[in-house]
């Protein structure tokens, strides 16, 4: 049988495939189509050359819901919220986005207040009812909903993470009057405290959900005509996978799915090397994720934005940066210059494709700087690179800065990269970690391409390069376990005298959890339940996350890593009383995965150097040979310099480094 994982860019689509039986890999990449990703999946698994009927587990990275926000093409949403609240959106938090600029403006709500709709209803903060929902009020609102088929109705009623009574009434009526919306209820969505967090959430829930349930009613109908019987999974934004069904009800929890794809690849890597400590580096034609690892451990976040809206759902705590190999070099109004985020995308995609791009990008920099070619096999070979239209597409804005092209690309690439450290930085330096504790795992289509160049800059000692770099989060899609996240806000002081009620907290919601799982499908041994609480000291208004099987079962042992974890992240471990916020449980459903080969030793290759070619490195071209990666054996060392390709992605180690293959095939880079 077979597996596949597939994870849409926004260059490319790239794809995994790996046969259980025969125990090996087999790889593609597809150029995305944004119009229509469907086209690309599609296009991305006829280069495959698979039997959808042999497919066992199948399981995609999306990014329709991302885009949708990124680009402000979601559904028209509506909202109902309690009398007297339709204003929350708008006030917002009274955060300036720009500190020392009163005239600065923060950006207008997903769904304006025109479209909030008020219920006569009232909770208190307990759940007890203050005033009833009443149905023909009720009623009468939504019959001023528009009656059309992509309707998105988000219900965000007061206290309601307590209580859901009353957003349930109103899920009942619009399902009656209104049953081809879209209804997305914050008690559902994100069932915790903070109405402004938890009613922007539930918005971006709303704004996306028809989209992303147009886009995998078509995926699938599409899968079933190819001869796909089983479920299709989508990554999720925690590093988990999830059914599509679940992923169509809240698509919110798909917004990093793509990212997530590759962090949970590198935490099963490390773990395959005993590399603990990790920080990847995701550069793809548009953007650059990085995220960092510690003890093999996924770190989650609810306190994130997209697009400067809140997102209170777990996700992986993923930096993005706008700096990819299609990121565009131009000049800023001070005559600097500046890359990205502007992007060439997947089309026209960088000027040396040839598909018509004009303006010079990170792609066409490297490709003039000889550290690309035009028979380097970029997309599996599918795709020629013109070096001529480079230096074209280079020409005009060199002419500008009074530079040659060669000056400009190497500055080009620069700033890349210079862009791609400052968000290692913030990942990083900014949380107490230094990055020289860490090993920098670089993947992408041009992540290993630029990791060498990020490591110096950092004094990263250390760069992991995976097999198959340029499909690293599609694999990391095959190995991901199903995951769903559960969260119960209650307010409790931590003491060994209320221990009892913490447990009796957590033993509630694990219930739930175990049932939920037990219903997909998920076999109770294979069934993991992981404990973690929103702590804070009494009186403050944040809390932050603490894991509780790092903890010991004590309410000592809670406080004391509470107070570690406030120390790292603020520099002080002082205060009082200790109370939790958020009860929350990670339940885990644990899947098979794909079994690495381990290279055997074997004498080194006499071909393994395919030409020379002249590779520009600290301000001059050098003789560098070219290596094929397929054709390196076990324990082969390499002295920079060196370009090493394979179908997908470049590695490109300056002088003064070295590379060695490990037992599967990775290269470890080292400095010298």
């Amino acid at each position: 049988m077979l597996w596949i994982g597939i994870d849409v860019g926004g260059t490319f689509t790239d794809a995994v495939a790996y046969d259980d039986v025969a125990k090996a890999f087999s790889y593609a990449k597809a150029s995305s189509t944004p119009a229509d990703p469907t086209i690309g999946v599609l296009d991305v698994l006829d280069l495959l050359r698979v039997d959808l009927r042999q497919v066992e587990r199948f399981v995609h990275g999306v990014t329709i819901g991302t885009n949708a926000i990124l680009e402000g093409k979601g559904a028209r949403s509506w909202m109902l919220v309690t009398k007297g609240f339709r204003d929350v959106l708008e006030i917002a938090r009274t955060n300036r986005p720009v500190l020392y600029n009163i005239r600065s403006q923060k950006k207008p709500p997903l769904i304006p207040r025109t479209r909030s709709l008020e219920v006569g209803e009232r909770l208190l903060y307990d759940g007890t009812v203050l005033s009833p929902i009443q149905m023909s009020d009720l009623e009468a609102v939504i019959e001023q909903l528009p009656n059309q088929s992509d309707l998105a109705v988000a219900v965000c009623f007061l206290h309601s993470y307590i209580n859901p009574e009353h957003e349930q009434l109103a899920k009942e009526a619009l399902a009656r009057l209104r049953p081809q919306a879209f209804v997305s209820c914050s008690s559902e969505v994100l069932p915790q405290f903070r109405e402004y967090e938890r009613f922007n959430t539930t918005a971006l829930n709303a704004y996306i959900g028809p989209l992303m349930r147009r886009y995998l009613s078509g995926l699938s109908a599409a899968l079933a005509k190819k001869g796909f019987q089983r479920d299709l999974y989508i990554m999720t934004s925690n590093g988990g996978v999830s059914t599509a069904e679940r992923a169509a009800q809240l698509p919110v929890v798909t917004v990093l799915s793509g990212p997530a794809g590759g962090v949970a690849a590198a935490v099963h890597l490390g773990g395959i090397l005993e590399v603990p400590n990790i920080i990847t580096c995701d550069m793809g034609g548009t953007s650059t994720d990085v995220c960092l690892i510690e003890n093999l451990r996924i770190p989650l976040t609810n306190e994130q934005k997209i697009s400067d809206y809140a997102n209170r759902t777990p996700q992986i705590e993923i930096n993005a940066v706008g700096a990819g190999g299609g990121s565009i070099g131009w000049i800023d109004d001070g005559d600097i210059l500046a890359v990205g985020p502007q992007s060439a995308a997947a089309s026209p995609g960088p000027a040396c494709y040839g598909r018509g791009g004009t303006q010079p990008t990170v792609t066409d920099a490297n490709l003039v700087l000889n550290r690309l070619a035009a028979e380097s096999p970029l997309a599996g070979g599918r795709l020629s690179l013109d070096p001529e239209l480079a230096r074209a597409a280079l020409k005009p804005l060199a002419a500008r800065l009074g530079l040659d092209e060669i000056t400009l690309a190497d500055g080009i690439v620069r700033i890349a990269v210079a862009r791609m450290v400052s968000a290692i930085k913030q990942v990083s330096i900014s949380n107490g970690f230094d990055p020289r504790d860490f090993t920098l795992l670089p993947y992408g289509g041009a992540g290993p391409m630029h990791a060498v160049a990020i490591a110096e800059e950092l004094e990263i000692p250390r760069v992991l390069v995976p097999l198959g770099p340029g499909n690293f989060a599609a694999f990391g899609s095959l190995i991901s376990d199903i995951r769903r996240d559960y969260v119960k806000t209650r307010t409790m002081n931590v003491t060994n005298d209320s221990w009892a009620k913490v447990e009796a907290a957590y033993q509630e919601i694990e219930l739930r959890a175990m049932n939920d799982l037990l219903a997909e499908g998920v076999a109770r041994e294979r069934i993991q339940l992981r404990r973690s609480a929103g702590m804070r000291f009494l009186g403050q208004s944040w809390e932050l996350n603490v894991d509780l099987d790092v903890s010991g079962e004590s309410a000592d042992h809670l406080i004391t890593n509470f107070r570690d974890v406030h120390e790292r992240r603020f520099g002080h471990r002082e205060g009082d009383t200790v109370e939790i916020v958020n009860f929350r449980i990670t339940a885990i459903g644990l899947v098979d995965r794909p079994v690495l080969d381990k290279l055997e030793a074997r004498e080194r290759h006499a071909d393994t150097v395919m030409r020379w070619r002249e590779v520009y490195f600290n301000g001059a071209y050098m003789r560098t040979p070219v290596i094929r990666r397929d054709r390196l054996v076990l324990g082969e060392e390499i002295i920079g310099p060196a370009v090493i390709e394979e179908s997908g992605s470049t590695t490109v180690m300056a002088p003064g480094w070295k590379a060695v293959v490990l037992g599967h095939g990775e290269l470890m880079l080292e400095r010298i």
